[in-house]
């Protein structure tokens, strides 16, 4: 994203004059995969795709703004209760609100804002601008007074209350807290985090996104996450002693002990459940010994849970990782959700060139449509950049 493009555009659009600019990523996850609502550990780090905004005070109570790659402009007031219509700009205006929650004073302003972030991959853009404008308000009349987890949190809140997405932290927590050949392992339960090392020197980090999106993701999310509570529920009626609230506060032999009271397909997703929170902790000791064969390893075994325990990939996903597996890619998984979207692949230099030419042909062959191609580096998160 280049800085000039977007003041540009800024000047063009209003008086003439330039503000400050701003920056925040989107994000990836190494593993930790439906991990969030059941007490675990995410993986995430930032990446060098995200949101920038240019932004000046306009000394009136308006915000105005234009989103310079939809090419539509809103104006709402400071003050006003219900907000614009645009989907949008419903995220600008619900930080506006959070971050006035959290102590600053905001105050009418003209902005334009653009991103390559690639839409529908999984990579949270919605999270990039919320943590971009969060970030710049909070520098502009706020005198960064507000802290990164509030900031995170302004943005989570913007999901639920403005935008009706009942979304996690991780995505607004990376694309905040992200730094430059780091991942961070987020205890979703107690908010702790640690900066990994990631500089996999000789590897590429590559997303294949499958361009296809099932319709069943919102309702099996659901259906996952009843599954984990029914589990929860069944070991602490077995352990009345212990305090259980989520699936991380189990260990496999008291999984094992309420096989028989809970169903077959409840008994499948907690097991994912457990096993990924022991690939998490595999991944962190991997990191930090630079063994990336093992990461890649593990990407392979949570693919493979996902798949046939949790029960949320589809044919592409699974042809992409069969791909990926023949073609000798350290480590492939799918990224987010499921039911569509990305594989987070983990490929060798002296592979890459042969494996993207090898997934787009037969992928198109299958599926008549070639599949879409996102190299990432992990970068910093959200920042003033002029």
């Amino acid at each position: 994203m280049e800085i000039d493009y977007v003041r540009s555009r800024f000047v063009k659009h209003f008086d003439g004059k330039t503000g400050n600019v701003y920056a925040s990523p989107g994000r990836i996850n190494l593993i930790g995969e439906h991990t969030d609502y059941n007490g675990g550990f995410v993986f995430p780090g930032a990446i060098d795709k995200g949101i920038m905004c240019e932004i000046r005070p306009n000394g009136t109570n308006k915000v105005m703004a234009y989103s310079i790659d939809l090419k539509d402009r809103v104006e709402f007031d400071i003050d006003d209760e219900k907000g614009p219509k645009a989907s949008w700009a419903r995220y600008l205006y619900g930080i506006v609100q959070e971050m006035k929650k959290r102590g600053v004073d905001v105050k009418g302003f003209n902005t334009a804002f653009a991103g390559d972030v690639p839409l529908g991959a999984g990579l949270s853009s919605s999270a990039a601008l919320e943590s971009c404008y969060a970030y710049a308000l909070n520098d502009l009349f706020g005198e960064n007074k507000v802290s990164k987890w509030d900031m995170v949190l302004a943005g989570q809140a913007t999901e639920h209350n403005y935008c009706g997405v009942n979304c996690g932290i991780m995505d607004q927590f990376a694309s905040v807290f992200g730094m430059e050949g780091k991942l961070m392992r987020l205890d979703c339960r107690s908010r702790e985090f640690e900066y990994f090392p990631f500089e996999p020197k000789g590897y590429r980090l590559v997303l294949v996104d499958s361009v296809v999106k099932h319709e069943l993701a919102s309702s099996a999310y659901n259906d996952r996450r009843k599954s984990c509570e029914n589990v929860v529920a069944a070991l602490q009626k077995k352990y009345p002693e212990k305090t259980i609230e989520t699936l991380r506060d189990a260990d496999w032999d008291m999984l094992n002990a309420v096989k028989d009271e809970v169903s077959e397909e409840d008994m499948k997703r907690a097991t994912f459940v457990l096993g990924e929170k022991d690939r998490v902790l595999a991944v962190c000791d991997a990191l930090n010994a630079g063994d990336y064969e093992t990461v890649g390893k593990k990407m392979y075994e949570t693919h493979h849970g996902l798949s046939k325990e949790y029960e949320v990939s589809c044919e592409e996903l699974d042809y992409l990782n069969d791909i990926a597996r023949e073609d000798g890619v350290t480590g492939s998984r799918i990224m987010g959700g499921g039911f569509g979207g990305c594989t987070i692949n983990l490929v060798k230099e002296d592979l890459y060139d042969h494996f993207i030419a090898d997934v787009k042909k037969k992928y198109a062959e299958r599926y008549g449509k070639e599949p879409k191609i996102y190299d990432v580096v992990i970068k910093d998160g959200s920042r003033k950049i002029c």
